[in-house]
Parts: C-alpha cells; sequence; structure tokens
C-alpha cells in the first residue's frame, strides 16, 4: 500500500481560513455506508442521523498556548520553541526553530518571567527536550506568555483564540484541536442528548504529528507519533454497555477513534491511561467504532488513512471528490463528514 494512493486534488481556496459562525453552521457530508448513500446536509442537522442508544465520544482535551518566540542570550534572532510533550514539571518535548544553533545547553529567554535550556537532541527527528525555568505556576506564565498554535496552512490571525477550543474541552495538554469537535455547540450537545443519545468523553492529547506528512512510500514502514491518552471507569463502562447491547458507538474525530481502538483489551474498552502509537489504515479491523464524525484531512496524511479504514479507500477518494466539486471546506476550520 502507497502513501500516494491516498492522494486527492485539492484546490488552495478551498481551506479553510476562518471558522463559519455560529458552530453549528457548517456544511455536513453524509455517508451512510450500509445504504451506500450520500447527503449534504448543515451540521445543525446532525440530529437526523443520531439515535435513542447511540454513544457519541468526544475528545476534552484543550490546546495550550504551546508555540513560544524567543531570543538566545546576547543574540537578538527569533527563536520558536513548540510544546508537544510534558515529561515531568519542567521538562518538555519541543520542536525547535532554527535548529542549527540549538544544542545542550543553549538558553532560551522568552520573557522575564519565564526562559529554557536545551538539555538534550533526539538524533533521529530532530526534537530536542528543554528544561523550563519559571517561578509561580508554569500554566498561568504560558498562558501569559505563549501563543495559540494555529495549523501551518492557516494564514489569517484568529481573533478569538477560543474559537480553536471545543466548548466540552477541559483539561490542557494539546498541540492541535479535536477539530472534528468544533462544529458542536451548547445548544446542540443537548438537542443531541434529548434524544437518548449518551455523550462520552475521552482524552487524548493531539501531538503535533497530526499535521507531519508521511514521508515513506510504503504506508507500513511509518513511525506514528506518540500521544498521551485516558480513558476514564464511567466512559468504559458506558462504552462496554453499548457494545454488549450491539447498540451504535460514534467518535467525534479521529483522535477520539484511536483512543478507543487503543484502550480495547481482553473484548472490552478498559479504563486505562498511557501513550499510543497506533496507526490505523486500510486493512484495520475495528473493534468498537461503528462511526465517525470528522473534517476533510489532508492528502496522504494517517488521518485519511484512517477515514479509509473505516470506509474503504476509492468510496473515501470518492467523497472527497465529489466534496470538491460541490465546494466544502477542507482542514481544521472546514466541514465535516459523518460516516454511519
Amino acid at each position: 500500500m502507497k502513501t500516494s494512493d491516498f492522494y486527492y486534488d485539492l484546490p488552495k481556496e478551498l481551506i479553510a481560513q476562518t471558522p463559519i459562525e455560529p458552530r453549528d453552521h457548517s456544511r455536513l457530508l453524509v455517508y451512510q455506508m450500509d445504504k451506500d448513500k450520500v447527503e449534504h446536509r448543515h451540521f445543525y442537522d446532525i440530529c437526523d442521523y443520531l439515535k435513542k442508544g447511540d454513544v457519541l465520544v468526544v475528545n476534552d482535551t484543550r490546546v495550550i498556548p504551546a508555540r513560544l518566540f524567543g531570543h538566545r542570550p546576547g543574540f537578538d534572532g527569533k527563536i520558536e520553541v513548540f510544546l508537544l510533550k510534558r515529561i515531568d514539571l519542567t521538562h518538555w518535548e519541543c520542536m525547535v526553530k532554527p535548529g542549527r544553533k540549538m544544542f545542550p545547553p543553549q538558553k532560551v529567554i522568552f520573557s522575564d518571567e519565564l526562559s529554557c535550556t536545551v538539555t538534550s537532541v533526539n538524533q533521529e527527528n530532530g526534537l530536542r527536550v528543554v528544561e523550563f525555568e519559571y517561578e509561580g505556576v508554569f500554566e498561568d506564565v504560558l498562558q501569559r506568555v505563549g501563543n495559540v498554535p494555529l495549523p501551518p496552512y492557516i494564514t489569517e490571525k484568529l481573533d478569538d483564540p477560543e474559537r480553536y477550543q471545543t466548548v466540552y474541552s477541559k483539561y490542557n495538554g494539546s498541540a492541535a484541536a479535536p477539530t472534528a469537535g468544533l462544529h458542536f455547540t451548547p445548544e446542540l450537545i443537548e438537542k443531541v442528548k434529548a434524544l437518548g443519545v449518551e455523550f462520552v468523553e475521552v482524552l487524548l492529547h493531539v501531538g503535533l504529528g497530526t499535521f507531519r506528512p508521511v514521508k515513506v512510500d510504503d504506508v507500513e514502514k511509518h513511525d506514528m507519533h506518540s500521544e498521551y491518552f485516558n480513558v476514564p471507569q464511567k466512559s468504559a463502562d458506558v462504552i462496554n454497555k453499548a457494545l454488549e447491547e450491539g447498540r451504535r458507538v460514534i467518535c467525534v474525530g479521529t483522535t477520539s477513534v484511536r483512543t478507543l481502538e487503543s484502550a480495547f483489551k481482553d473484548g472490552k474498552v478498559q479504563a486505562m491511561s498511557g501513550n499510543t502509537k497506533i496507526f490505523i489504515y486500510p486493512g484495520y479491523k475495528f473493534n468498537v467504532v461503528k462511526g465517525l464524525i470528522t473534517n476533510f484531512h489532508l492528502p496522504e496524511s494517517t488521518l485519511i488513512m484512517l477515514v479509509s479504514a473505516l470506509v474503504g479507500k476509492d468510496k473515501t477518494l470518492e467523497l472527497y471528490k465529489e466534496a470538491v466539486k460541490e465546494k466544502y471546506r477542507f482542514f481544521s476550520f472546514g466541514d465535516a463528514c459523518l460516516f454511519i
């Protein structure tokens, strides 16, 4: 299976630069897999496709102000430090630009209250581990000094950083938003619950690897990035009961899919936490997920491969071609798909 098998042509003007307001007024491409039926709706129509007993699983992570800009002592040149994964109270794995002079024990100053020192370099991927020096609570300092990171294909400034958070976000830790959830409003969530749909939360802190291209020709040789996840006991119980009773488990976003499939052990979803490198591509047998709400993903990305595993590669590319023809908006601030 080749990476190029997942390529499609996308006109640049279809890459969404700003979010639709209100959130639930984005468009929704619905594909009913059992009927091989396509419909073009809006996200606020989602209730027409959900029913009592369904379990809707969301990722309640929050995006942190992960992008920091500073300088080396005695130099004016700008250094960017992008937080990827927390190791302990003071150490983070980071991406650093430019990296050619950022070796131990190089220091970077961001402000009077925050600086860091490079402690190690991963020679394989170029990532750094840095140790932060600060006073007070790191999260509070980060809120003052850091910048909310937007994907590299978004070039316009976001007026309200909260618009890059889901309305149900709780736990800080992501370098990118679980964007399928951006379409939900509190009111729409209440309408979904009123149908008798159970709304369940899991956690996966999204890493920057979600935007990294697959650089190998052979899909199976791709080294998936590692991300932290957590499935609470309460959520596992609700999902397992649904599975036992043959009810649908529908994930909001690929991160929720990866979380549930990572936590499936010994015939059920386990309440657990840890790091996952699960890579889902065609040929994968899903253990939990029966449906998916997601955005349109980049060509040749691990995310379109995951969708292809659920829907089928040829059908996925056919649907994407139709979405281009219908001028859907693509990627993080774009429109949504429902596969059931």
